[in-house]
């Protein structure tokens, strides 16, 4: 089978780039809010051993991140295919950049924001609601970003459609 202008033979390769960079750029995301997260709960388990478990609500937070790039990874691979058009490669790339510096953002945010809210919840107690609402805020930030990727992904799959049907 031959390439044409419309599917030529490298259009896999920006796929797979989206696929590398939704999860990659999330766990860079994740790792560095769980990290910096974590540091805060240790700095804070030393002040309130009684607290340390209430505040590890922002590492799982972090961790959620990297769950995101993963299921928008799996879907463009689970497209990926040898013959495929340029603008559908063109397309997964974008919706694994999206997903993968959206998950580093809100990795570096949550990070950030655990570790100082879980700092100052060990000396007021009453910053802790505002610390989980901040978090879930960014992770609901995150959730909107995939489904715009879920959206997109569902969008190629209705042009492949009406052009198979109209071609």
């Amino acid at each position: 089978m031959s390439s044409s202008d419309l599917c030529p033979v490298y259009a896999p390769f920006f796929s797979a780039m989206g696929c590398t960079s939704a999860i990659a750029f999330t766990c860079i995301g994740a790792s560095y809010g769980t990290a910096k997260s974590g540091v805060g709960v240790a700095a804070m388990s030393v002040l309130r051993p009684d607290q340390m478990m209430k505040c590890v609500v922002p590492v799982v937070m972090a961790g959620i991140i990297a769950i995101y790039g993963l299921v928008v990874s799996v879907l463009i691979a689970s497209d990926l295919s040898v013959h495929m058009s340029l603008a559908q490669g063109f397309i997964q790339l974008g919706a694994g950049l999206s997903v993968g510096l959206a998950g580093l953002a809100a990795g570096f945010a949550i990070g950030i924001v655990g570790d100082a809210g879980v700092r100052g919840t060990a000396q007021q107690p009453r910053l802790f609601v505002g610390m989980v609402s901040f978090g879930f805020s960014v992770l609901g930030f995150g959730f909107c970003v995939l489904c715009s990727a879920f959206r997109v992904r569902a969008g190629v799959r209705v042009e492949e459609k009406r052009r198979g049907r109209s071609g």
